[in-house]
């Protein structure tokens, strides 16, 4: 058996294709499947580590960018992809997997021609409450399509459609509770906040909190991961501003947490402030309140509209880049720590929307296709 997964070069594409992976290995191991060979298609790795210990096969096929605006680029990125596709061809012509699984974006798109050129069975997932162009596209001849909102549904053929949820890795859902005020050396009991802008940061969050911070520490306990290249002037400024504030040991500021450090804060915070993309759904599986921030400018204008998809559960609120300001954000935060209605309200909507079994789910639809296309080989293995 060999299965090919492909998707964009972030996190927010990666970590959902390990989930699915490991949860698939089981399922397969469970049919009789020992044997089965799978391969990660992208225009680079992200982490090397984690698919070398989950047994994926690494190949690179590096594309071009897709712009909704003129460049000149344009052009030289049309060629790029032109050869991506050649080479996703041989690539799949060569592993010939029984099928192909996409979480989109643009380095999947080659690879997704290249399955329907060569007749192998696709199945796609998105994240998004907006699906991408990429797997808008390739939504027309995949044979099923995962998805994470309800709102996804009104863009894809209804009988191919399954709303999952989005997947998490086992890493996160299984780890033990951690004594956070420990592990981040916290002094006294004031209320967490984790502040977080992904691995990579987000400026106007942090440019918030250099305005804000000093207030917030009044009251709340800070861990704040700003991202690496933000970290070393970000701490610097900080650290002159917060020189005499009577509080300045509840700020925790670290440039990137890892898998243990970010369950660890994120189940124990007693509000989280996020961006609108895939971490949404870590924190619905942490069931802790959350004010989401999204990026105003993207493609699809995804964030904006997965960050009120979330809010119409009663999980999360919402403050838009234009309106955000030190002052709204200090009073939005103290509005909804203060009010205990509020924060129930909200976990118990984290709880109705969090899914912690999407990744099987998927796993499950991939298996069906997989058994409806060698029906044959699957029955006598």
């Amino acid at each position: 058996m060999k299965i090919v997964f492909t998707g964009g070069g972030s996190g927010g594409h990666f970590y959902p294709i390990i989930a699915v992976s490991q949860e698939l290995v089981r399922l397969l191991e469970k049919e009789g499947f020992i044997d089965t060979k799978m391969y990660y298609i992208s225009n680079a790795p992200y982490n090397e580590e984690l698919l070398k210990q989950n047994h994926l096969i690494y190949k690179q096929n590096k594309t071009g960018k897709l712009r909704v605006y003129f460049s000149p680029l344009n052009i030289f990125d049309a060629i790029l992809t032109f050869f991506a596709t050649i080479r996703a061809f041989f690539q799949l012509f060569f592993i010939y997997p029984d099928v192909v699984f996409s979480k989109g974006a643009y380095p999947s798109f080659p690879v997704t021609i290249a399955a329907w050129l060569l007749r192998i069975p696709i199945i796609i997932h998105e994240s998004d409450s907006v699906p991408g162009r990429a797997n808008k596209f390739a939504g027309k001849f995949a044979k099923r399509i995962a998805i994470s909102y309800p709102e996804a549904a009104q863009y894809f053929p209804p009988e191919k459609v399954a709303l999952t949820g989005n997947p998490i890795r086992s890493e996160l859902l299984d780890l033990p509770k951690i004594n956070v005020r420990e592990m981040f050396d916290f002094a006294d009991h004031a209320p967490i906040i984790f502040v977080t802008g992904g691995s990579q940061g987000a400026q106007i969050i942090n440019d918030t909190m250099i305005n804000a911070g000093p207030k917030i520490l009044e009251s709340y306990q800070i861990v704040h991961q700003v991202g690496q290249q933000n970290f070393a002037n970000f701490k610097a400024a900080m650290d002159i501003i917060l020189q005499d504030h009577p509080y300045k040991n509840r700020y925790k500021i670290f440039p990137y947490l890892d898998t243990q450090q970010m369950n660890a804060v994120g189940r124990t915070a007693s509000l989280i402030i996020s961006r609108g993309g895939s971490s949404i759904f870590e924190i619905a599986i942490w069931g802790t309140p959350s004010i989401i921030i999204p990026i105003s400018k993207t493609n699809g204008d995804h964030q904006r509209k997965n960050a009120y998809a979330y809010a119409r559960t009663g999980a999360c609120s919402v403050i838009e880049e234009h309106n955000l300001t030190p002052n709204l954000f200090l009073a939005e935060i103290n509005r909804v720590c203060s009010n205990e209605e509020i924060m129930a309200r909200m976990k118990e909507a984290t709880k109705l929307f969090a899914k912690k079994d999407a990744a099987l789910k998927i796993a499950i639809e991939i298996l069906g296709v997989l058994k409806s296309h060698l029906p044959n080989k699957i029955e006598n293995n």
